[in-house]
């Protein structure tokens, strides 16, 4: 179960991800926002990483204006990993290195084509593995 969340800015992107989650038959759950009515994106951030801590859900997308503020109000809960792609470089080595939890865009950076790309890239990667990044991940999480 994918954890969806958005602001009024990334609204419009988040429901072109759920078309495509849709379409892939990934089964998805949407924390908000329900609108472009100006909102505050902490609170959707949160939201979507409690479901990913409480078990709710195993992997997150959350999108804003540049996908950096929504990323850092994420990342303030213990057990979370938002990278902030925009590129499906980065959202493939954040997946393989990282073992990020939570893919977090800017809607005003990367139109819905790529975007799509970087979440079909981000939701396909698996973790590494790898004992050098299991050793980093502990630090981060300490």
């Amino acid at each position: 179960m994918i954890a969806l969340g958005s602001d009024h800015g990334g609204y419009s992107l988040k429901q072109e991800v759920k078309a495509y989650l849709e379409g892939k038959g990934i089964p998805y759950k949407d924390y908000g926002c329900l609108d472009e009515t100006p909102c505050d994106y902490p609170v959707y951030a949160k939201a979507v990483a409690k479901a990913i801590v409480d078990g709710e859900c195993d992997k997150g997308i959350l999108i804003c204006g540049t996908g950096i503020g929504i990323s850092i109000a994420a990342n303030k809960v213990k057990g979370i990993r938002a990278a902030v792609c925009h590129d499906t470089f980065s959202a493939q080595a954040t997946r393989e290195h990282n073992d990020a939890n939570i893919l977090a865009m800017g809607a005003r950076v990367v139109g819905p084509g790529l975007a799509l790309k970087i979440v079909d890239t981000f939701l396909h990667t698996e973790f590494s593995g790898e004992e050098r990044h299991v050793n980093r991940i502990r630090q981060i999480e300490d």
